[in-house]
């Protein structure tokens, strides 16, 4: 097991992730404990030291699981993180009561790391609203003992992370980002990392293979991405592209079967970042990836001064564009949650003053009916 130091603490560099854990009948709040048990006795059994669990994974389930599994194991001999469940903003007045509990379920006097969740334009104005008392009443659990480092996890674009980072950086230890090859470029997770860096603060890694996304490609790429590494298994190149970046510490994986961890470990038993021209191999992919199923904006703003409905229509393509080449998933309603109803994609009256003016001739009146189906 490859390990990263963390001040005086050497953290395995894959790190289990417990919000896909094995469930029964596909039934993701009933989770399958005794396989759940065995995956975590043959992860400390490897090496794995670092385990990530929340209050909302599983439907509420993940934490009480982790405490079982953990709970026979030395204390001494991992570390434990879970989070602060801010994306639900009725949680929000309840950091009080929902902290000693996570403690509980999890059986455990205290976190080794402590996150504040999911730190995104939803949500960003009440973690930064001091009447929640949120970031004081952490500190205070870090005073006793009871956190022993803090810091948070980030959905949001760039701009919400540098206005968390600004109130609060001084007291962030790490953050854990979504970071791979795909939204290197795509959800301009390299900006987030030179952010980080700036700031000093260390890199945790979540979504490696976005979901699984990238653990299978169409035939010409898989088979491009052999010719370079024969014996390396697809989803293996989404380690090794965060091997190849000296910035992040952890990487969590959501592991939902013991195969899925063996080959994980297998990866990290030693580092082989990729070279440049592999690096460049893998960043065409990618660039083929999005371009074929995202319009082409390049946020120009010709667009938004001819909206009678004042839309900020870049921001609706690019989330757009996440809802496209996801097939779905939460970023996109999550992220909308926090825009007026009458700033929605929703809210486009059709008139079509905005294509007159696309350079890239995107049919925007069309990409914003499609959105609010998809939305339903």
């Amino acid at each position: 097991m490859i390990y990263k130091n963390f001040g005086d603490l050497k953290l395995s560099a894959l790190g289990f992730g417990a919000m896909r854990l094995p469930v029964i009948d596909g039934d993701d709040a009933n989770i399958n404990e005794t396989a759940a048990a065995q995956m975590v006795d043959y992860a400390i059994e490897k090496g794995i030291n670092y385990f990530d669990t929340a209050w909302g994974y599983h439907a509420g389930n993940s934490e009480t699981v982790m405490g079982k599994c953990l709970s026979k194991h030395p204390r001494d001999s991992f570390f434990l993180a879970s989070k602060f469940p801010g994306y639900d903003l009725s949680n929000m007045p309840k950091v009080k009561e929902i902290f000693p509990r996570q403690l509980e379920k999890c059986q455990t006097e205290y976190f080794d790391f402590y996150l504040i969740h999911n730190v995104c334009e939803m949500n960003i104005n009440e973690y930064l609203d001091p009447q929640y008392g949120i970031m004081e009443y952490l500190l205070e659990q870090k005073k006793q003992g009871k956190i022993r480092h803090l810091g948070f996890s980030a959905h949001g674009e760039y701009g919400v992370m540098e206005r968390f980072i600004k109130a609060y950086g001084e007291h962030m230890e790490f953050c854990q980002i979504q970071l791979n090859w795909l939204d290197w470029t795509f959800q301009k997770a390299r900006e987030k990392v030179e952010l980080l860096k700036k700031h000093n603060i260390p890199v945790w890694v979540m979504e490696p293979v976005r979901g699984g996304k990238l653990a299978s490609l169409d035939e010409a790429d898989e088979a491009a991405l052999k010719a370079l590494r024969p014996d390396e298994s697809i989803a293996a190149w989404a380690f090794r592209f965060i091997q190849s970046l000296p910035e992040t510490t952890v990487t969590l994986s959501g592991m939902s079967n013991m195969e899925q961890l063996k080959e994980n470990i297998a990866t990290y038993e030693e580092e082989k970042p990729l070279s440049e021209k592999e690096m460049s191999v893998l960043m065409g992919i990618a660039d083929k990836m999005t371009k074929s199923s995202s319009l082409p904006c390049t946020s120009c703003r010709y667009c938004t001064t001819h909206c009678p409905q004042g839309l900020d229509i870049p921001m609706l393509i690019g989330l757009y564009n996440e809802h496209i080449l996801t097939g779905g998933g939460f970023l996109a309603p999550m992220a909308l949650m926090a825009v007026e109803d009458e700033k929605k994609p929703s809210a486009c009256v059709g008139c079509r003053s905005c294509e007159a003016v696309c350079p890239q001739q995107i049919k925007i009146s069309e990409a914003m009916t499609d959105f609010t189906e998809k939305l339903g």
